[in-house]
């Protein structure tokens, strides 16, 4: 039984419901002997508490998207075959374009919101160059299926959660899809191919979307493998002018980095609630030394750059949970390099899903503007419009947005 399936949940729901039944109906008819008596209605208490704890895990995890199998939350599984030294550039000396096409079969996405919005789809992929295997959800934006646009080749971004989390979790939690859909028709947001590929691919453990010789190449995973899968499936457009990557928490701190350390493969990042340095996230793998740590932290490779990259980051974060980040990135950009910090304060929320939603539609009105869309496809015609900072409302979405201004929110406190 599937740890997110509906069936599981509605298990747990009627087991509940006896588990509150049982003592109001048997308390005081228990007979026998007092010890056996007191056992049995302690074991109607624990087994009260274990279902009601139970229900609210699988609703808290079902609601942000923490842990999608049983494996996952038991850290039981590995989606690594192997682990090759693959150098610096992570692609062990392969050249990408000679590698055969991949064909993938896609099947439709199951759980909650992958069928909203036109509907996700996914496959399972064996990674050729990272020897990484799992799967990849993928969603079409509105114009894709149309005939009009049968030869036009859309812009990628590429979506990372934290760690703990799900890669349905952008789908699910912060409704990416369902959020852009009317933007998209509308031509105020550019009609982007969204693509969540799984990041938890060791058992307990977050990689830091880092190469490790003999332990994960998460990193060739993410910037070689999956672009090369889409574009070979989809009319994606090719790397790097068409390509972004955007993640929240610890799928922050790897956006930043991917696109740092990649320029040749992403033009654009977006990171919400993230942090520079690996040490932040006590389980990663980057974090186990002080050279991982260095050559995984975007601050670090921006400053050791010989040549600033050719890229732009939207960095947003609350003062100790990742608007410091930011403004040490900001700091140490250089031309080309771009860094837009968008300060969101404490009253916003908190480092949950609820912080990060409504920053979703901002930052890909952003994207669209960074990845040279300003234009976009679309239905009806209309100019895309980049996201301006208002004078700074006080409702929880223009918080949580980046739409207030720090100026305006500390005269609010």
């Amino acid at each position: 039984m599937s740890l997110t399936g509906t069936p599981f949940l509605y298990t747990l729901i009627v087991l509940s419901v006896v588990a509150v039944a049982l003592p109001l109906a048997l308390w005081s008819r228990l007979r026998g002997p007092q010890v056996l008596r007191a056992a049995a209605r302690v074991l109607m208490l624990l087994f009260a508490q274990g279902t009601a704890i139970a229900l609210v895990f699988v609703l808290v995890n079902n609601a942000n998207n923490l842990y999608d199998t049983w494996d996952d939350l038991l850290g039981t599984g590995s989606h690594v075959r192997q682990a090759a030294d693959l150098g610096r550039d992570g692609t062990g000396g392969v050249e990408l374009s000679n590698l055969p096409r991949v064909r993938q079969e896609f099947t439709a996405a199951q759980g909650a919101g992958m069928h909203a919005a036109g509907g996700v789809r996914v496959t399972q992929l064996d990674g050729r160059v990272s020897g990484v295997n799992a799967e990849v959800y993928v969603w079409l934006p509105p114009q894709y299926d149309r005939p009009a646009y049968r030869t036009h080749r859309f812009p990628v971004v590429e979506l990372l959660p934290g760690y703990p989390g799900s890669a349905k979790s952008w789908f699910g939690s912060l409704k990416v899809h369902e959020q852009l859909l009317p933007l998209m028709r509308e031509g105020k947001v550019a009609p982007f191919i969204l693509v969540a590929p799984r990041t938890t691919l060791l058992p307990g453990v977050d990689t830091g979307c880092a190469n490790i010789p003999g332990t994960v190449n998460a990193d060739s995973w993410l910037s070689l493998d999956v672009p090369r899968m889409v574009m070979d499936n989809f009319r994606a457009q090719s790397a790097p002018q068409g390509w972004a990557v955007a993640g929240y928490s610890a799928g922050a701190h790897c956006a930043a980095k991917l696109a740092v350390a990649h320029p040749d493969r992403y033009r654009a990042a977006v990171t919400m609630s993230g942090y520079n340095d690996p040490i932040a996230e006590r389980t990663s793998l980057a974090a186990q030394s002080r050279s991982l740590r260095a050559q995984n932290n975007p601050y670090v490779l921006l400053r050791r750059a010989a040549t600033p990259p050719p890229v732009a980051l939207y960095v947003s974060g609350q003062p100790g949970d990742g608007y410091e980040a930011g403004e040490a990135l900001r700091k140490e950009a250089k031309a080309p390099t771009s860094v837009h910090v968008v300060y969101i304060p404490k009253s916003a929320g908190g480092h949950t899903m609820a912080l990060w939603r409504p920053q979703v539609v901002p930052a890909f009105t952003w994207l669209t503007v960074q990845l040279g869309q300003g234009h976009p496809v679309r239905e009806p015609k209309g100019a895309a419009a980049p996201h301006a900072p208002s004078s700074g409302g006080a409702r929880h979405a223009a918080l949580a947005s980046g739409s207030a201004s720090r100026e305006g929110a500390a005269r609010r406190r």
